[in-house]
């Protein structure tokens, strides 16, 4: 049999707590093949488009991101070959000219918001995992880190929330919790769920190799 890589996929909702579930993955596979691939740096090009244009920009519907591109870079991933990863520059709401070249491993993980959305990206996935975390909670987390960490204003993270990040949520993020293998409630904290997960990663990483 061939040695193939597993790709792990993990979503849900903003602030749900999905990266830290991402974090603890990788900790926990330290010294071992693997690589992880945010949905964010697929965000498409938008440098044909004025900047006022860019700003309207709805970063939480799957038209957003190169989709294509994405699908493209796993199975090159799948077939052990390297790629150049395209990175978003959150300033000029575009891609950035840098890229960053990405060797394989034999765990990759996926991350990011509508990675369940595409059945094409979700069939290239060994094991979907969904962070389900209640709504208060995640409006408290997007909160704390767009101001801190964004300089952004209270009124401008609610005033976005309300109108985009939560009817997306809805529309297209929730129902996508529906494909998921497992899905983990409060994300990074639930250790038992982390502890079958990885678990399982390594059973499947055994088999494969």
């Amino acid at each position: 049999m061939n040695k193939k890589p597993v790709v792990v996929g993990v979503t849900g909702g903003s602030g749900s707590g999905k990266t830290s579930v991402c974090k603890k993955i990788f900790d926990h596979f330290d010294g071992h093949s693997i690589l992880m691939i945010e949905q964010d740096y697929y965000y498409k090009d938008q440098s044909h488009l004025s900047f006022e244009e860019r700003l309207q920009t709805n970063y939480d519907h799957p038209l957003a991101f190169d989709t294509d591109l994405l699908i493209e870079h796993v199975k090159e991933l799948l077939q052990y070959r390297a790629i150049e990863k395209p990175v978003y520059d959150y300033k000029e709401h575009t891609r950035s000219s840098e890229i960053v070249h990405q060797e394989p491993k034999d765990v990759i993980i996926l991350e990011g918001i509508l990675i369940l959305e595409d059945p094409r990206l979700r069939d290239l996935m060994d094991i979907k995992v969904y962070v389900d975390t209640d709504d208060d909670i995640r409006i408290i987390r997007r909160l704390l880190r767009d101001i801190k960490e964004r300089g952004r204003s209270l009124d401008s993270v609610i005033d976005q929330y309300l109108t985009v990040v939560k009817p997306m949520h809805q529309e297209f993020i929730e129902p996508t919790k529906k494909y998921a293998d497992i899905i983990i409630p409060e994300g990074g904290q639930n250790h038992v769920a982390i502890d079958l997960m990885t678990t399982k990663i390594a059973a499947v990483l055994q088999k494969n190799l």
